[in-house]
């Protein structure tokens, strides 16, 4: 029995660790409940699931990373310290489709409209089709701006916490594009 201690005390740990491992699900796409961005930990806020047309396609999985966690869009987009939106995508999506929802989001902020358009045409610029699996992420630094990359590959820098606002009430505002996706991204359930 002594021999066995080691292992059985091994096999107590290792179970252990992994019923308290540290993962969201949503539509079968993982996220971590935290990431370090620049040094600083961000909490997971929530995960939301993007639906399209009539039949509700799901179209992507949304995860949102904050320094402090809320319930509330308005106090999220507002929010002064760095925040990240990954949206992995589960189907694959046509890159006029993709650059016109992006466009079509911030004209209809509150925090943007008009104002923004050369922005959002940029960043709509650097965005391509997008297959299965793919990774859009959207990082905000306060005093920097918005970084895009797809799949890990940085297309650029949107300077202005206007244009942050605006990007993000894009799916924490009064109209995300759909109703699930925002509740899911506040901490609601994913469906």
């Amino acid at each position: 029995m002594k021999r066995l201690l080691p292992f059985v005390l091994l096999a107590i740990l290792t179970f252990g660790l992994s019923s308290t491992a540290t993962a969201a699900e949503c539509a079968d796409v993982k996220f971590p409940n935290s990431i370090t961005l620049d040094g600083d930990k961000l909490q997971l806020n929530g995960l939301g699931l993007r639906e399209a047309t009539a039949f509700n396609v799901d179209v992507y999985v949304a995860a949102l990373y904050v320094e402090k966690k809320s319930k509330s869009g308005s106090k999220l987009v507002n929010a002064k310290g760095k925040k990240r939106l990954i949206l992995r995508f589960v189907r694959d999506v046509d890159k006029g489709d993709v650059r016109d929802a992006i466009k079509e989001g911030i004209s209809k902020s509150k925090y943007g409209g008009k104002t923004l358009g050369a922005k959002a045409k940029k960043l709509s610029s650097w965005m391509g089709a997008v297959e299965e699996g793919d990774k859009f992420i959207y990082t905000y630094i306060p005093g920097k701006g918005v970084t895009f990359a797809h799949n890990g590959s940085t297309k650029g820098t949107i300077e202005g916490e206007k244009f942050a606002k605006a990007l993000f009430d894009i799916w924490l505002g009064a109209n995300p594009p759909n109703k699930g996706l925002k509740t899911g991204l506040l901490g609601g359930e994913c469906d």
